[in-house]
């Protein structure tokens, strides 16, 4: 399966609708959103067109391929626009044998892993930052964000297909792979 990873919309219309034509173009089958989708959060400048209720419309044309997890700016409110569950807390999917257990990254990440064995992926958005590295025996991945990066990163996402993730800007440049095999 090609599945896209993507977090911290934020509200953002322009990024969302930038996010949505990666995603066609990529011919993913699945959009993973790492939560944080309609609002900005209290620490956040408001994202370059900010309006969430064009976010609502143009995600809930592809309800079918989006899987999602909660993210901190996330309540029961946003759930009763979107058409898709959106209030989890993670998922855990598999990949060449491995957990990949994906939140949002508030209540699970680097400093206070979830329960994992050996080689097992931690996915989360939540800082910003895009992130490949290994933490004790796993692995931390982040996608970065789609509307509000931090340190100089860009707006991006990632693809994962066939175990291998690649990190890429808005424009489809991939910036970073990392090929996860036994």
């Amino acid at each position: 399966m090609k599945l896209m990873i993507a977090s911290d919309i934020h509200g953002s219309a322009y990024y969302c609708r930038k996010l949505l034509e990666a995603f066609k173009r990529e011919g993913a089958e699945k959009l993973l959103l790492l939560g944080d989708i309609l609002y900005h959060g209290p620490r956040n400048d408001l994202p370059r067109e900010y309006a969430p209720k064009s976010v609502i419309e143009m995600l809930n044309k592809y309800k079918e391929r989006i899987l999602c997890v909660r993210g901190n700016c996330d309540t029961e409110v946003d759930q009763m626009v979107l058409e898709f569950p959106i209030m989890a807390d993670y998922c855990i999917f598999y990949i060449n044998g491995r957990a990949v257990y994906a939140t949002h990254g508030h209540i699970y990440n680097k400093a206070n892993m979830p329960p994992l064995t050996k080689d097992d992926i931690l996915l989360h958005g939540h800082t910003h930052i895009p992130a490949w590295e290994k933490v004790g025996e796993n692995y931390y991945i982040n996608p970065g964000s789609v509307s509000i990066p931090k340190n100089d990163s860009p707006h991006s996402y990632i693809m994962l297909e066939n175990g291998e993730f690649v990190w890429k800007n808005l424009d489809g440049e991939s910036y970073h792979r990392l090929a996860l095999c036994y």
